[in-house]
């Protein structure tokens, strides 16, 4: 899959699913008006209506963050060199990942700009802030009385990725990322585990899917944490996809950049920190689990427009009773909060209904003159295309009966999709098969050596996903490539 979603015109084939995949999902993106292709390699250019669902995003999880006590702010985009040589084991995972500012000026030769000005210490653009971070919080804490400090910030983060997808994996990216800090191990696990539940109960909720909630194996977790706790949703091609992380990270950061603290007996402690994000991947995640081979579709709690009204004429009388009455519909959708589009450009109506579907709207609203006079309306659902006759008088209760079904269905659509393709095995020749096979998840055994997982990684192309959280398994049984005794059932799937 590459990262040029502007091959095709516009309102061209959307590829089916089934015929491939991965083209599928450019097309979705480029017939949705969601972003197009940079001039700088791997990095998007979110539009209008692709940005006003990371906003929408935005807005829901920043509410619930600042209800748990988090505030925002900011730090530094550039990171000294020298931070990320603190904490070794947190370098040793971006390192290869990291673009680095190595000068300050550009100077004129030969009717080229070339660098000049090289810095006495390069700096890395941030890949993640961790390190950034802490330089600080060992500045603002020094007592037991500090603490807790709960922050957050909303920026971009750069990983030099070779190979990206739009959305899923990009050179540049958005995200939220939190960091905070505990006087003890208790706080800073409570923190973790609480943000994890946050992300789950925000992917359900509001980007209606099903995702599981786990901790990652000691190979998959975080650079520097203890431990990584992880949400893992299936897209409709059975692969896995990280939609949010939280991680424990123990006091590795804390004696690494000095966030210590005099406890109430005046003795020196380093203190306990976590960190969490989540980041425009999401927006992949919710592309490739609800949209359709008629393009995008958009849960109702995140679509920029809940509703389009299209209203239809032929002549200026006809124009003038259809807009007054679109007027009317407005302020009653105003009202109960709902949101909307009114499509009034000059045209036919057929085009404009065909790109609003490909959009994703939930709910449309068709209005001419037949419609007026009968003093009803035309609803058309996204999902199933379902055409209603609708009362006026009736209108903003079927619509917001529609818009919550609509949500309801999307959510255990996923569910089901999910539930119907795991699968739990103990042979590992029917693992490969199922692997090679099937889409989906399988749940197997696994001990604590590393050495299995990364054979069954090379072996058959399935990563561990998790450890599930949520229970309902049988834990007790033997690794599925070892044979030795394991106490955990594992998640495994190809994955994105």
């Amino acid at each position: 899959m590459s990262n040029d979603i502007s091959e095709k015109t516009i309102n061209s084939k959307i590829t089916t699913r089934a015929e491939d995949f991965s083209q599928w999902y450019l097309d979705v993106i480029r017939e949705g008006d969601l972003l197009e292709q940079s001039p700088v390699r791997g990095c998007m250019v979110i539009k209008p209506y692709g940005y006003a669902i990371w906003e929408r995003i935005q807005s829901i999880l920043d509410k619930k963050f600042k209800s748990l006590g988090v505030q925002n702010a900011y730090f530094p985009l550039l990171i000294p060199v020298s931070f990320l040589e603190k904490e070794a084991k947190h370098v040793e995972g971006f390192a290869k990942e990291c673009a680095v500012v190595t000068h300050h000026r550009l100077e004129e030769k030969d009717g080229k700009l070339i660098p000049a000005g090289e810095l006495d210490e390069p700096f890395v653009i941030r890949p993640t802030s961790e390190t950034i971070i802490y330089d600080t919080y060992s500045k603002w804490v020094h007592s037991y009385r500090d603490l807790p400090i709960l922050i957050n910030q909303w920026c971009n983060v750069m990983r030099w990725e070779l190979r990206t997808r739009p959305f899923l994996r990009t050179v540049e990216f958005l995200w939220q990322e939190g960091h905070t800090v505990h006087e003890t191990k208790e706080g800073a696990d409570k923190n973790a585990l609480e943000m994890i539940e946050v992300y789950k109960n925000f992917a359900e909720e509001y980007l209606a899917i099903s995702a599981v909630k786990g901790i990652k194996t000691e190979p998959e977790k975080f650079a520097g944490a203890d431990y990584t706790t992880t949400i893992e949703a299936m897209m409709q091609d059975g692969k896995a996809l990280q939609a949010g992380t939280s991680h424990m990270l123990g006091q590795n950061f804390s004696k690494s950049f000095e966030v210590a603290f005099s406890d109430r007996n005046q003795q020196k402690q380093y203190a306990w920190q976590t960190s969490w994000g989540v980041s425009t991947r999401i927006i992949g995640a919710l592309i490739m689990s609800h949209s359709d081979d008629k393009g995008l579709v958009l849960p109702p709690k995140v679509a920029q427009f809940q509703v389009v009204i299209i209203p239809i004429w032929g002549n200026d009388e006809e124009k003038a009773s259809v807009f007054d009455k679109v007027a009317k519909i407005k302020k009653e959708l105003e009202a109960e909060n709902i949101t909307y589009k009114i499509d009034d450009r000059d045209g036919r109506p057929g085009p404009k209904f065909f790109e609003w579907e490909r959009k994703g709207v939930p709910l449309r609203i068709e209005i001419g003159p037949k419609d007026v006079a009968k003093n009803s309306v035309v609803v058309v659902e996204r999902l199933q295309g379902k055409k209603d006759f609708v009362a006026d008088e009736n209108l903003i209760s079927f619509i917001k009966s529609g818009l919550e079904n609509m949500q309801k269905t999307l959510l255990e659509s996923s569910k089901n999709f999910r539930a119907n393709n795991t699968h739990e095995v103990a042979d590992y020749a029917e693992f490969k098969k199922i692997v090679e096979d099937k889409p989906g998840f399988i749940y197997t055994h696994l001990c604590q050596d590393p050495a299995c997982e990364e054979k069954i990684k090379e072996e058959t192309g399935a990563s561990a996903r998790c450890i599930p959280l949520d229970g309902g398994l049988d834990n007790d049984g033997n690794c599925i490539y070892c044979g030795k005794p394991a106490t955990n059932k594992v998640l495994f799937a190809k994955a994105y």
